[in-house]
């Protein structure tokens, strides 16, 4: 469903979704996100990687419940996407306004923007 992997070398919160969202699934990974980087000693300036590229569309509700939980989540310094789908782009930008925010369709691109 999802895997989340703190690399302190960059400074990058490296997500990775695999699979469609419901509700416990949000809570889940929401309530894990935050503990863990707690946990980690991350702070706000931090650099975000999200690839999307294992999974389609998420379903609305599931996508507004992500939005609700993390809407408020610290701030990342550059926010990286990863996915070659026109309506996952679609979605990241409805809920994803941040002008720090670019989308690729390729992860090795992504990560060099993020380390650039």
């Amino acid at each position: 469903m999802y895997r989340i992997d703190f690399r302190h070398d960059l400074n990058l919160v490296d997500i990775r979704w695999t699979g469609l969202f419901d509700g416990p699934s949000v809570d889940a990974y929401a309530d894990e996100l935050i503990r863990r980087f707690r946990e980690e000693g991350f702070a706000p300036g931090y650099r975000l990687l999200m690839d999307m590229s294992g999974c389609s569309v998420q379903p609305a509700e599931a996508a507004s419940a992500i939005n609700r939980r993390l809407g408020s989540f610290h701030r990342a310094s550059r926010i990286a996407i990863v996915t070659a789908s026109a309506i996952t782009r679609l979605q990241v930008r409805r809920f994803m306004t941040q002008s720090y925010l670019r989308i690729f369709a390729c992860p090795d691109e992504a990560r060099d923007w993020l380390a650039a």
